[in-house]
């Protein structure tokens, strides 16, 4: 039973899957039919919260002693996911309590930090799919006429070994994979699983402060390592491109203060009020060079100069060249700190830190000062 719906990524067709999340509740439908009517179910269907149609056939559907277990494979389209293929497994038997109670077992991760969508100690098994487990349990109890209550029990054969090679030991899911899916669909643009995960570990940033370092990649992370300021105990997390998206989700959670520490490469977008700092999404930095040296009084030369330069160092070698590299940097970081003040409406103080692997740390802007200066004088009296 092929799932046959695509979506457009440029010029290509992909084909869409579906989530953990929908397995889970397909396999709890037929463990509960099975369970509840003595009959093994042909197919499993039901409707996402996307509102798409999944059917599929179980992998298998059989008693195990009291309980009734039934897998449903997962099936994730053209998406490169992790899970591809795996078996989601729902145990059901009855229970003398009213409702269906919901657990994780083998190969379903335990959540161990705060912040998550589960609080410490439950199964990771977050509240869209815990909910869609849920109905389709309880829409076979009472089609059945079943009394009292229903345990679900899910599982995911090889799923702590694949956990390994997911977000989730780092996010702090340990002993398996995470049940996730708001949707119920996976779209394969992988764009927005790589926001969910950013905004995962926002949440847990959250959780221990409302100061916040971001950076986009390892050479940020590397950056603050050296300055010792990962020492301060103020949370990082690497937002990759998505500098817009992790500023509003910051905002959205309350964080008071951020630092964005990055390479010029990236940030130096933000004075164009760039914030997918992707080069598909735009390659503006001679550009943006070029156009704040004309401001500080460069002649034709310098800027053809800057337009023709492949990297931000050789632009930087460019303005040493003229004399302006102080006042180019200057009037980049004033626009890039207008930038990131119009984005977060002043609602939290974000500034910015922009080095170089050749000249090192480029300046920071008026945000970036201020609060730097402050977690300093914080950090050294603690």
């Amino acid at each position: 039973m092929a799932f046959e719906h695509y979506v457009r990524s440029g010029q290509k067709q992909l084909r869409c899957g579906y989530t953990t999340g929908t397995c889970a509740a397909l396999a709890a439908q037929g463990a509960a039919a099975l369970l509840l009517t003595g009959t093994a179910p042909e197919a499993l269907c039901l409707t996402t919260p996307k509102g798409w149609e999944v059917r599929v056939a179980p992998a298998f559907c059989r008693m195990e002693g009291e309980r009734a277990v039934c897998a449903v494979r997962k099936d994730a389209g053209d998406d490169p996911d992790a899970t591809d293929g795996l078996l989601i497994v729902a145990s059901v038997c009855r229970a003398r309590e009213p409702g269906i109670r919901i657990d994780g077992g083998p190969g379903v991760g335990r959540v161990t930090r705060p912040g998550l969508d589960q609080p410490v100690g439950a199964a990771a098994i977050n509240t869209v799919p815990r909910r869609m487990i849920a109905e389709q349990a309880e829409a076979v109890r009472r089609r059945s006429g079943c009394a009292g209550g229903l345990e679900v029990l899910l599982s995911i054969p090889d799923g702590e070994a694949v956990a390994r090679r997911t977000f989730n030991p780092h996010l702090g899911i340990e002993g398996g994979l995470s049940i996730l899916g708001t949707s119920g669909i996976v779209e394969p643009m992988s764009e927005q699983a790589l926001v969910d995960t950013i905004e995962l570990e926002l949440r847990q940033a959250r959780a221990a402060s409302a100061r916040l370092f971001l950076a986009p990649g390892n050479y940020g992370l590397d950056y603050l390592a050296q300055r010792g300021w990962d020492g301060w105990g103020i949370p990082i997390v690497k937002c990759s491109n998505f500098l817009g998206e992790a500023l509003d989700i910051a905002l959205s959670l309350g964080f008071q203060q951020v630092v964005l520490a990055g390479h010029a490469g990236k940030l130096v977008k933000l004075a164009g009020g760039v914030f997918q700092t992707h080069s598909r999404y735009a390659d503006c930095r001679s550009e943006l060079f070029c156009a704040h040296a004309a401001l500080c009084g460069a002649d034709a030369q310098t800027c053809r100069a800057l337009m023709d330069a492949a990297t931000v160092d050789a632009c930087l070698a460019c303005l040493d060249e003229a004399g302006l590299r102080p006042a180019v940097l200057a009037s980049l970081l004033r626009a890039i700190q207008l930038r990131l003040d119009r984005r977060t409406g002043g609602a939290l103080s974000a500034g910015a830190i922009l080095f170089s692997n050749v000249y090192g740390e480029l300046g920071r802007t008026e945000t970036a000062r201020e609060v730097l200066q402050e977690w300093e004088t914080a950090f050294s009296m603690a």
